[in-house]
This record gives structure tokens, C-alpha cells and sequence, in this order.
């Protein structure tokens, strides 16, 4: 029995990619987002590219004769694959007892829509621990728009400044630090405060003061080892190098060689083209910065008509219950 199209599309989607992870948007691509950075009376419009690139050695799932795998959610009672409507999402408020939330209820619940970076306080940039950084990103001017751009960039690096600032991608909102390195603001999401244990519950022995002889051979231990910066070429895991090693001697054996249709690309990417980000950055720091004054009148973007909540989508039959169905 042919499989229904949104059923194809599905499994299409979570096959791509096998065991590796997809490629973050704008790794090598466009922009992920674009907006402008808000605080007081300045507005400093920006693009966000991610800082990492695309890693890895992208694995698909396939069959021994090289058939693309795809995965599915499946009825753990009766072993039928579910449709995408017949799909919800459970909290489990007590054991064996869960709350339904639909996609309805969840996009009601989503925080406002917006194209602003909101600065809400500056802090002193060391105030900001590496435990709390989860991504980085690089913030660029907006094309043609890059005095208020290097003013800030300016003022943070000067004055070792960091921004805490919240906006929303995606219908989620994060919590981000900006900093400023040679010129160039750079933005880290942060991890929110409930999310990091702290030291107090990790059951560590009391501090002991060392003897002083100990401490001398530990900071001679350390001075040896010392070095000013940061070599990227020790920065590297070679597994990937050995992982490709293999396939191309396999390769060359003519050893587990076979054909499978060529991956789908992703949602989105529509062959994006690649950015050289250092060209890109010199590009509009090079630019004359026309109506690009720190004292603009602040545009608020979540007053607009995309930032409604209602949905357009069309109304789906209600999911059959199926007993405990395996819901991932």
C-alpha cells in the first residue's frame, strides 16, 4: 500500500542525515537571522552567522544492499506506523499519567515574535563564566550599515564590556552575551540560570590549604606549559581524519562498496551560497555607514503583522488513540 505523502516527507526528513547531527543554518550558508540590535534610542541592524563551522563526517543509515533507512514513530501495541496527526506531544505529570499538548497550544505559548537583540544591562566581561556559553555566533553590520555597528564594537572592546541581551528565533527565546573582538561583535547564547548545576551539589571535600612546597612545584609544572595564546592546530580531533582514512581505503579495495540515491538537502538550505565571513565582515565595515546613526528612532518589529499567534494551519482529524503508543 503506497505510503501517504506527509508520511514520505516525514521519514524522508529524519532519515537525512543518519547518526550525524544537521549542519547549523548559516554555518557556511546565509544568515540565520536578521534584525537589529536595541537599546535606549540605538538601533544597530545586524545578521547572524553561526561561528561554527559544518564538523564532522556526515554518516547515513542504510541497508547492507546501500537502501536508505528512514525512522518512524510507531503504535507500541498494535506496531503500525503513526501519521503526523495522530502525533502529540505528552507531559507526564504523574507516573504513567500525561497532559496532551497540541501544536496549537504550543505556538499560543510561544514568546513574542520580534527583530530585535534587546541589550537589557552590560556587565564586566569576565562577570560572564564559560559554563554559561552553549553557541557562538558572529554578529554582522547590516549592508550599509555600519557606523553605530563600529561605535558599539568600539565602546564594548575599550571598556571590556559585555552585553546581556534576550531576543527570539524560531518561536524560542534565548538569552545571549555580546562582546566585541577587534572590531567584530560576537554573540554567545547562554545556558539559562536553572540549567547549570552549581559546584555545592557535585559533594567535593572541603578545601585543604597545600603545603608550600607543593604549591611551588604545581606553579613550576604550570610555567612550563605556558604559552600566551591559543594554538588552533592543537584544537583538533583527528577522528574524523581516520574515519575518512577508512572509507577511502575501503574505497580503493573496492571493500562494503555500494550505490544509494544521493540525500535530500535540508529544509531550507535551497543551495545556499557559500560566505567568506572575513570578506563579508570587511565588505560592509568598508561601507560608508549611510543613515546608520546611534540615535535613530528604535524600530519595534513584534507590533507588525507577522507577530500574531493564530494559526493558518487547516484543521486536522482528532488522533485516534492507539493504547501507549512509542511517541519519542
Amino acid at each position: 500500500m503506497p505510503q501517504p505523502e506527509g508520511t514520505k516527507q516525514r521519514r524522508a526528513r529524519l532519515a537525512r542525515g543518519g547518526e550525524s547531527p544537521p549542519a547549523e543554518h548559516g554555518a557556511t550558508g546565509h544568515a540565520i537571522w536578521s534584525g537589529s540590535i536595541t537599546f535606549g534610542l540605538v538601533t544597530v541592524p545586524v545578521e547572524l552567522y553561526s561561528a561554527r563551522r559544518s564538523g564532522g563526517v556526515p554518516l547515513r543509515m542504510l541497508s547492507r544492499e546501500g537502501v536508505p533507512l528512514a525512522r518512524q514513530y510507531v503504535c507500541s501495541e498494535e506496531d503500525v506506523p503513526l501519521e503526523d496527526y495522530e502525533i502529540v506531544r505528552g507531559y507526564e505529570v504523574a507516573p504513567g499519567e500525561f497532559v496532551l499538548v497540541d501544536d496549537e497550544e504550543l505556538e499560543a505559548l510561544a514568546p513574542r515574535r520580534s527583530r530585535d537583540i534587546e541589550l537589557e544591562r552590560f556587565v564586566d566581561r569576565d562577570a560572564v563564566a564559560p559554563g554559561y556559553l552553549e553557541r557562538a555566533y558572529f554578529l554582522v553590520p547590516g549592508s550599509g550599515q555600519t557606523k553605530a555597528y563600529r561605535l558599539l564594537a568600539d565602546t564594548l572592546e575599550r571598556t571590556r564590556r559585555a552585553g546581556i541581551a534576550s531576543f527570539v528565533m524560531r518561536d524560542k527565546a534565548y538569552a545571549l552575551a555580546i562582546f566585541a573582538d577587534r572590531g567584530v561583535l560576537r554573540a554567545g547564547v547562554l545556558r539559562f540560570g536553572d540549567e547549570l548545576r552549581s559546584p555545592e551539589t557535585l559533594g567535593l571535600p572541603d578545601a585543604v590549604r597545600p603545603d608550600a612546597a607543593r604549591v611551588k612545584r604545581m606553579q613550576k609544572a604550570i610555567e612550563s606549559l605556558a604559552r600566551d595564546d591559543v594554538d588552533e592546530s592543537e584544537l583538533r580531533d583527528d577522528a574524523d581524519e581516520r574515519l575518512l582514512a577508512l572509507a577511502r581505503e575501503k574505497r580503493e579495495r573496492g571493500e562494503d562498496v555500494v550505490e544509494a540515491p544521493p540525500a535530500e538537502p535540508a529544509e531550507g538550505d535551497g543551495g545556499a551560497e557559500v560566505v567568506d565571513l572575513t570578506a563579508l565582515l570587511k565588505q560592509r565595515l568598508r561601507g560608508s555607514g549611510a543613515g546608520s546613526g546611534a540615535g535613530g528612532t528604535k524600530r519595534r518589529a513584534g507590533s507588525s503583522a507577522t507577530g500574531g499567534r493564530a494559526s493558518r494551519r487547516p484543521a486536522k482529524p482528532s488522533p485516534r488513540r492507539r493504547g501507549a503508543a512509542r511517541r519519542g
